[in-house]
C-alpha cells in the first residue's frame, strides 16, 4: 500500500468543489471559506442545497473534494481536476497543531466501544469524539452528539487543542491520516461507492498516513510502524495479558465472555501498550450504555444492546448473554430499528434471523414503517415507533428479561 500525503498545495484563494451536502459537505465548505477559498457545495442526493450540479459543471475549480461512497461514475468526478476525500480535507483543516496523542479509529464493527475503553486508560484533559457524542474527559462531560463523518472531527480536535489534551476521534469508513496512532478495529469488507469500491480498501488507505497503525489479526500494509492487535496482546477465557517495549502484564474482566466485548478490550489493551501506557486499568472498565449494559427494574434484568452498530450477531450474542444471567427467565425481545440515519440498516432478513434463532417469549417490532413486512410475518408482535415508546409500554415484572436490540443512534 503506498503512503501519500493529500495536500491543497496553493494559498488561498482557491476555487473548490465539495461534493455532498448529507455527510459533513457544509462543515467542510464552512470551515474551506474561514480559510480563505471560494467554495461551492453541491447536494448530490437531493439537490436542494448549494448549487445545482449544471452549474458547477461550467465552473472552473483547482480541485474537487468527495466522499469515498460516492458512485464513481458521478459526473462531477469527471471533470478533470484532482479529487481529494472529505476524510483528507478534514485533515488538511486541522492544520499543524495537533493535539497529542491523537488517536484516530475505524472499522466495520467495535470502533466505539474501542474508543471508549482507551479513554478509559487517558490521564488529564481530552475530548472523546464517537457516534455517542463528544465527551470532555476527565469529567466526562458530554458536549454535543454529532455523527461520525469525517468533517465532523475538525470540531473535538479543535477542542482538544484549546485543553492542551488528547483526542481519541471514530470516523466512518477512514481516518483523516493525522493521527499519531491509526486504529482498524475489525477487518471487515464491504462494497461502497455503488458496490464500486472496497469499504476496507478506503480505510486502509486513509490509515496509511497515520505516523502508527494498530491492526486486526490477518491485515498487512505496507507501513514502517504496523503493528497488529496479536503481537501485543491475547485472551484466554476471561484473562487478557499483554508484553510491549518493557509493559507487560495480565488482567480479569467479565466483559471478556462477549465477543462485541473481547475484542476492542484486546484492542484498546494493545493501543494503551503502543501509547506507553499499562493497560491494567482496563479491569475496571464498565459496559456501555446500549453496548449489553445490565440493570435491574422491578426484579426485571434489562439488558441494553441497542444503538447505532446493533445487529443480528450482537443480538443473538446479547441474548446468550442474558440468559447466562437470569437462567430459565422469560425472554422478551425489543427488535428493530428507529432512525433512518444509521450507517447500515438493520435488514429484516437479519431481524427474522435473529428472532429465530432467540425464540424469545414475547415479541415488540420497533418500526418506522406502518404497516409493516415484519408484523405481518409475526402477527402477535406488538408494534412501536420507537425504543422509547417500546420501553415506556413494556411491563417490568420479576423472573423476566427484556433484551433491547434496536438499531437507533445512542
Amino acid at each position: 500500500m503506498q503512503r501519500t500525503r493529500y495536500a491543497i498545495t496553493s494559498e488561498p484563494p482557491m476555487r473548490l468543489l465539495v461534493l455532498d451536502t448529507t455527510h459533513g459537505g457544509e462543515t467542510l465548505s464552512t470551515a474551506l471559506a474561514e480559510e480563505g477559498h471560494i467554495v461551492d457545495c453541491v447536494d448530490v442526493y437531493y439537490e436542494r442545497d448549494g448549487i445545482p450540479p449544471e452549474t458547477a459543471q461550467r465552473r472552473s475549480y483547482s480541485a474537487c473534494i468527495a466522499p469515498v461512497h460516492l458512485d464513481p461514475a458521478y459526473l462531477l468526478l469527471h471533470l478533470g481536476l484532482p479529487v481529494i476525500t472529505h476524510h483528507q480535507a478534514a485533515g488538511l483543516l486541522l492544520g499543524s497543531d495537533l493535539p497529542h496523542p491523537f488517536i484516530e479509529i475505524t472499522g466495520e464493527r467495535g470502533k466505539t466501544t474501542t474508543a471508549y475503553a482507551l479513554a478509559h486508560l487517558m490521564a488529564g484533559a481530552g475530548i472523546l469524539h464517537t457516534s455517542s457524542g463528544d465527551i470532555r474527559y476527565p469529567e466526562k462531560t458530554l458536549l454535543g452528539r454529532y455523527s461520525i463523518t469525517p468533517a465532523n472531527i475538525i470540531r473535538p480536535v479543535q477542542e482538544a487543542r484549546r485543553l492542551d489534551g488528547w483526542c481519541i476521534a471514530e470516523s466512518s469508513l477512514g481516518v483523516s491520516g493525522r493521527g499519531d496512532l491509526g486504529i482498524l478495529t475489525s477487518p471487515g469488507d464491504y462494497r461502497i461507492a455503488a458496490g464500486r469500491r472496497s469499504a476496507l480498501e478506503a480505510k486502509l488507505r486513509h490509515l496509511s498516513t497515520c505516523r502508527q497503525l494498530l491492526l486486526p489479526e490477518g491485515i498487512c500494509v505496507d507501513h514502517p510502524d504496523a503493528h497488529t492487535v496479536g503481537e501485543i496482546t491475547s485472551s484466554e477465557g476471561t484473562t487478557i495479558s499483554y508484553s510491549y517495549d518493557g509493559i507487560e502484564g495480565s488482567f480479569d474482566h467479565p466483559l471478556l465472555m462477549l465477543e462485541g466485548y473481547r475484542l476492542p478490550l484486546l484492542t484498546a489493551t494493545a493501543a494503551g501498550c503502543l501509547l506507553g501506557i499499562d493497560p491494567v486499568l482496563l479491569r475496571s472498565f464498565e459496559a456501555l450504555p446500549g453496548r449489553m449494559k445490565t440493570r435491574y427494574e422491578n426484579g426485571c434484568l434489562i439488558v441494553d444492546a441497542s444503538n447505532s452498530g446493533t445487529t443480528k450477531d450482537t443480538t443473538i450474542e446479547a441474548a446468550r448473554y442474558a440468559r447466562q444471567i437470569e437462567r430459565g427467565a422469560d425472554l422478551h425481545l425489543i427488535i428493530g430499528q428507529d432512525a433512518h440515519a444509521v450507517c447500515e440498516n438493520f435488514a429484516d432478513d437479519d431481524i427474522i434471523a435473529a428472532i429465530s434463532a432467540i425464540e424469545p417469549g414475547d415479541l415488540t417490532i420497533v418500526t418506522l414503517d406502518e404497516p409493516s413486512e415484519l408484523l405481518s410475518r409475526y402477527p402477535a408482535g406488538r408494534r412501536a415507533a420507537s425504543l422509547e415508546a417500546a420501553m415506556q409500554t413494556t411491563e417490568k415484572r420479576a423472573d423476566t428479561i427484556i433484551l433491547l436490540a434496536v438499531k437507533t443512534w445512542r
